[in-house]
């Protein structure tokens, strides 16, 4: 239901940001080639952010894709807190960066993911500026890129920044994500002699002497299957992508094979490589011409925030006053950018709107949800950078 503080022309300070950056095309360019990458929106943000008394830092991580980072000052002694949100959208259709309000939703690529909570968190930023006494500690707000691809935004932004604690407003339907999942990407490069197909003495097949890793994958996936896991989903692998030979009439001399490895809390990228490297030494003691390497392309951790720490606190008090019902603390398998931050040091939860459709054409933000994540991050913002850092 949405509030009756929105008026039916929909003009709430974070709903018309919504639909600003939403009608702003930020393709992630190395996901769709030509796509335009975050510039435009970050213009908009360090506009707003500037306006509002920031002192703001556009700076580019590749080039023509800045980063944004506001810094509103507080008082001295208090902790200081980053709402930090990434600009990049996956590929859209034709219409999809025509914003469209309907039945208390708004529909647009990057409405829920996540331009809905970016904007709430600038409106947010911007209540607090207006009355900027009551911080002690800093206020940051950062926008990145890339976070659909390698995160290279936020990898970038915490060798330049710190805060004492973070908040993403990714999608979380107005639940505290104090949890959340790692993946491990993997190649392995099999090799081989190539040879012709009618002289089989002479070859040695990259692709088939796979067969047994691949086995394998299926028989650890089974055993992941039924371990011990959180609520929220489970550990799991698969084969993603393979590549070998050159034709049909020749053994191939390489293949590759592409794996995932999506992790839980207590798992980490490195057990993960270990388990695919048995497969591996496995393979090779069952064939003595098998050979490869196992490389990691991009490996992320999972993450656990400990439910105590100010931040979760701070949210529940937040929530427990402005939506008038218990905060709840939940799981997501899907990684966000909060796992660079708590890599680095940065405790980080994840507190953001409601909606769905993400990726897909069909994607959405409730209403009612942008204009309360507002509410739960400013008062959220206002009580923890009070407290003595």
């Amino acid at each position: 239901m949405i509030p009756r503080a929105l008026s039916p022309a929909v003009d709430d300070a974070v709903v018309a940001l919504t639909r600003e950056l939403v009608a702003t095309d930020s393709t992630n360019p190395q996901l769709a080639p030509g796509g335009p990458g975050e510039a435009a929106v970050a213009e908009i943000i360090a506009g707003r952010l500037d306006a509002a008394g920031f002192e703001v830092d556009k700076f580019d991580v590749s080039p023509g894709r800045p980063n944004v980072v506001g810094r509103l000052r507080g008082s001295g002694g208090g902790r200081s807190l980053m709402l930090c949100g990434h600009m990049d959208v996956v590929a859209a259709p034709p219409n999809g960066f025509e914003p469209e309000v309907r039945d208390g939703r708004l529909y647009g690529r990057g409405s829920v993911d996540m331009k809905g909570g970016l904007a709430a968190a600038v409106v947010a930023a911007e209540r607090l500026a207006a009355d900027p006494a009551q911080l002690a500690g800093d206020l940051l707000v950062a926008a990145v890129i890339d976070e659909e691809w390698v995160s290279a935004g936020a990898e970038e932004l915490v060798r330049r920044y710190r805060a004492d604690a973070a908040i993403l407003p990714e999608q979380s339907d107005l639940d505290v994500v104090v949890e959340h999942g790692g993946f491990a990407w993997f190649e392995v490069h099999s090799n081989g002699v190539e040879s012709a197909g009618i002289e089989p003495d002479a070859g040695v097949d990259a692709i088939a002497l796979l067969a047994p890793v691949l086995q394998g994958l299926v028989e650890l996936d089974r055993r992941l299957a039924v371990a011990p896991r959180p609520e929220y989903g489970r550990p799991s692998v698969h084969p993603s992508t393979i590549s070998g030979g050159t034709q049909f009439p020749a053994y191939a001399q390489s293949c590759v094979l592409g794996i995932e490895r999506c992790t839980v809390a207590g798992e980490t990228v490195a057990g993960a490589g270990a388990e695919i490297q048995e497969l591996l030494d496995r393979a090779a003691a069952l064939d003595s011409r098998f050979e490869a390497d196992l490389r990691l392309i991009v490996g992320r951790e999972p993450v656990k925030l400990d439910a105590s720490r100010p931040l979760v606190r701070a949210l529940d008090r937040a929530i427990e006053v402005r939506l008038g019902r218990p905060s709840r603390h939940v799981g997501d398998m899907g990684w966000s950018d909060s796992g660079i931050l708590a890599e680095a040091g940065i405790p980080c939860a994840i507190f953001g709107p409601a909606g769905a459709g993400n990726h897909t054409a069909g994607e959405y933000v409730e209403l009612a949800s942008l204009i309360a994540c507002a509410d739960v991050l400013e008062a959220t913002a206002r009580e923890l950078c009070r407290e003595p850092a």
